[in-house]
Order: structure tokens, then sequence, then C-alpha cells
């Protein structure tokens, strides 16, 4: 197991140094450059070529790679060029709203998907079975910007329960933090909470066609032990894989939620770089996403192989 592990862990690391390079490319092939932006549409080709010596942008691509490379290894991810701030504090200062959002909705959604996915497979082809799948692709079609634009009216300007508006104080007690978040909170996990009910729900019905489930049912177990003792174990694989990538859309896939409730996370720091052309703060906010989406999904595998002793030793 723990050699598995290892394994899982290096393929990890290689992944991340592939990500490195296509997001480090990526941003070579953008559009223009910070010194562009900074000087405008009156800039001169001297001033212009000025700005890029002092910034450094004139220096082949290949050694600003392996700066950056690095830095980055150091935990220094360097300086932002349009504000002069070490990036480290400008995502900090972020990092915990996004953070927050995406811990509060995965609690939620998580164990309330597979809750839902356990009800519906024990139930496949019931009245429950068919509203819940109606519901679930309901889901799935909307866009979460109409579910948080529906939310908003509903809640914030027609019942005026809760806060349009994501922003949060310090100082705010419990209530207040809680009409603040509600919203998104709620819209992203509407957005996930149905593809890992119907990863459930699909991965328990398919386990249920074994035959040593159908002789423990011929043995007359109930129900209930079949699912929670038999079937679950054996589906983990699939409903944790799919579990992993919601996770990490939540974290690097919130722009639409942020920008709706005006929630100043991570995601909304990365598109104002964009903006900007402010390559090191682009580079980091994506090599963070890559990092975290990575190690959600090397998580799975490592508990999906845990759950399962078959996964152990393929064939």
């Amino acid at each position: 197991m723990f050699r598995i592990i290892l394994t899982r862990l290096a393929q990890g690391l290689l992944t991340l140094l592939l990500a490195s390079i296509i997001i480090f490319g990526a941003t070579e092939i953008l559009p223009g450059d910070v010194a562009e932006a900074i000087l405008g549409q009156s800039r001169t080709e001297e001033a212009l070529a000025s700005l890029r010596e002092e910034m450094g942008l004139n220096r082949p691509a290949i050694v600003r790679y392996f700066d950056w490379l690095g830095g980055m290894v150091q935990g220094d991810l360097g300086t932002s060029l349009a504000t002069k701030r070490p990036v480290a504090d400008m995502i900090e200062s972020r990092m915990w709203n996004t953070l927050r959002l995406a811990l509060l909705a995965a609690a939620i959604s998580v164990p309330l998907s597979i809750a839902l996915g356990l009800w519906s497979a024990m139930r496949a082809g019931g009245k429950v079975d068919k509203t819940l799948a109606m519901t679930t692709l309901a889901l799935i079609a909307v866009p979460e910007f109409f579910i948080g634009l529906i939310l908003m009216k509903v809640f914030a300007v027609e019942l005026k329960w809760l806060s349009a508006s994501a922003n949060t104080r310090p100082y705010f007690d419990f209530w207040q933090n809680f009409r603040a978040l509600a919203l998104p909170v709620a819209t992203l996990s509407f957005a996930v909470l149905a593809h890992m009910m119907r990863m459930t729900r699909s991965s328990v019905i398919n386990i249920f066609t074994s035959p040593y489930m159908e002789m423990a049912a011929l043995k007359g177990l109930p129900k209930r032990r079949l699912v929670i003792r038999h079937a679950l174990p054996n589906a983990l694989s699939p409903i944790l894989t799919v579990i992993a990538l919601n996770l990490s859309y939540m974290v690097s896939g919130v722009i639409i939620v942020e920008t709706v409730f005006g929630v100043p996370g991570l995601t909304r720091l990365l598109v104002d770089g964009v903006s900007l052309r402010d390559i090191p703060l682009i580079q980091a906010c994506a090599m963070i996403f890559g990092a975290v989406y990575i190690l959600l999904n090397l998580l799975a595998d490592v508990l999906s192989i845990m759950a399962n002793p078959r996964l152990r030793y393929p064939k």
C-alpha cells in the first residue's frame, strides 16, 4: 500500500510539473503584456521597451520559466507586475473567501448527495427515484448564475430573509454571516449535488447486479444492510472520483458564483490578473488551482484503493 501511495504521489508531482509548463506556455501566448496595459494607448515604443526591460519581460522565455519554477518551489510566488505587491499577499487575502465558500458547500452537498443517491438506488424505478432523477437533470441543465439569480430574487428581494451580497466582516455575528453566505453556498451546492448523486445511484445499482449481491439478497439480508455494508464500499471508487472532480470545481470554477454574489475570491482575482496581463499573478493562481485539482484526485485515488482491496492487486 505504501508503495502504491508513493507511486501515485510521484505521478501527481509529474502531472503538476507538466501543468506548470502548460500554464507558463499559455500565459506566453496571451495577446499583449502588462507593460502595454500599464502604459495604455498613448504609449511610445521607447517607453514600452524601457518598461519591459525594467520588468524583465524581454528575457528569454526558458530563463523566465526556470526562474519562476524555482521561486514556486521555494514558496516565492513573485511580485505582481501591475500593483508591485507580493503575489502571496494578494492571494492570501482572497484565498480564505474561496475556501470558505467551497468547504461550506462541500459539507452540505457531499453527504446529501450520497444519502440521496443511496435512497434513489434503494427505490430504483419508483416514484422517489423518478422524482430525484428529474430534479437532478433539471439542476444539471440550469446554469449556476440562473440558480443564483432565482434564489436571490426569492430569498433576498421578495422575502428579505437573506442577503444578496456575500461580503462578511470579522465583527459580524453568526446570523449576519449566515445571511451573507447562505445564498452563494446554496447555489454552489446545487451546482455540484446532482452529478454526485447520480453517480452514487448508478454505481450502487451497478453493484446490485453482481452475483454475490444477488446471492446475499436470496439469503434474506435486509436491503439497507446490502446497500450500506456491501454495495456502497464496492461502489466507492467512481463515487470518490466524481466527488474529487466536483470539489476541485468548487475551488477553481466558482467565478460565476463569486461574480453574482460579489464574493472577493481567488477566481475573481485570476480574472482581474488576466485583464491586466499580470503574468505572475495569473501563473500563481493557475498553479494553485492545478495543485488543488491534482491533490484531490490523488486523494480520491488513494481512498478508492484503500476502500476496495481488489484495486491493490490489478490483473
